[in-house]
């Protein structure tokens, strides 16, 4: 379930005229932002930035990066954003790293659905005039497969197929084979519910996750990213809790991951991720947030876990 809750009757250019008075004159009313942009859902944000052009012939998105700051402007100019436009960004941003950023790639990659990632490809293609592929190549050293999944999204299984399959992920993880071609092929073609019968027989079999299987070397980025691979196609929400605890309990907060989780997940599945966080670390999220953050930033975080500050 989703943590915010958008009004259904909702005048654009009334939501236009109100961020235009917030970045007019001396100072900006970061309040009045959140309190419009922060309750909207993607397809409203859209109407609002649309109405905002027609009525003052500016770009409501560069009009806000002029405005803000920090975290807090770098956070809102994640959430305006279409979501396949801002998963664009987001992959961007993770390729174009010093030591780029696979594991974000793969954790889109193996998020969205198939025509999610249709759209993220074609915004990609449409904001930077490369492919998403090419990029992906041209920043990174070695098997790139994981991060080029050409998955089918159907919700039949294969119960015949999800045991063989099984026993062939089984074989390469015994032989440490990771980047085999049947490894690959599995993962990067099978339909999620397929992928779950699989893992779940794999689990049946052996008595434990494929994940406990996937330790090995720390160096090795391939197993690296193949490990977070499996954990999004696994349990996503169980994948983006850790994120999230990750990124708060590390010295010094991760705001780019904390970020991220947040405003990706806002709109989808957000709820089942703060009770999972609650349940796993005996505190609230919001509260977590909150003691990790601070300012507009903060208050942004927390409208959209629904917590209000």
């Amino acid at each position: 379930m989703a943590t915010i809750n958008a009004p259904k009757e909702v005048s654009f250019q009334q939501d236009a005229e109100v961020l235009r008075k917030a970045c007019k004159g001396w100072g900006t009313d970061e309040k009045a932002i959140i309190s419009v942009l922060g309750h909207r859902d993607a397809a409203q944000r859209k109407q609002i930035r649309l109405a905002y052009e027609e009525l003052y012939q500016e770009d409501l998105i560069k009009r806000l990066e002029s405005e803000l700051s920090g975290d807090f402007e770098k956070a809102m100019y994640r959430w305006i954003l279409d979501p396949a436009d801002r998963d664009a960004v987001l992959a961007n941003v993770a390729i174009r790293k010093l030591s780029p950023d696979h594991h974000v790639i793969v954790e889109i990659a193996c998020t969205r659905s198939p025509e999610e990632l249709l759209a993220v490809r074609k915004a990609y293609q449409a904001r930077y005039k490369r492919s998403l592929e090419e990029d992906v190549a041209a920043h990174s050293k070695g098997d790139t497969r994981m991060a080029r999944p050409n998955r089918y999204d159907g919700e039949e299984i294969n119960t015949r197929l999800a045991n063989s399959e099984a026993k062939i992920l089984h074989e390469a993880i015994q032989d440490k084979k990771f980047n085999h071609e049947e490894v690959i092929r599995i993962l990067t073609t099978r339909s999620k519910m397929q992928l779950m019968a699989t893992f779940n027989r794999y689990r049946d079999d052996h008595g434990t996750s494929i994940t406990k299987h996937l330790q090995g070397d720390s160096d090795d980025k391939f197993l690296a990213v193949l490990r977070t691979a499996v954990r999004c196609l696994n349990d996503p929400k169980k994948y983006f809790e850790k994120v999230l605890r990750s990124s708060i309990r590390r010295m010094g907060t991760d705001e780019d991951a904390l970020t991220r989780v947040i405003v990706t997940r806002a709109e989808k599945d957000l709820n089942d991720i703060k009770e999972l966080y609650h349940k796993r670390n005996s505190v609230p999220l919001d509260q977590a947030v909150a003691k990790d953050t601070s300012g507009d930033y903060k208050a942004l975080l927390l409208t959209l876990l629904g917590k209000e500050d």
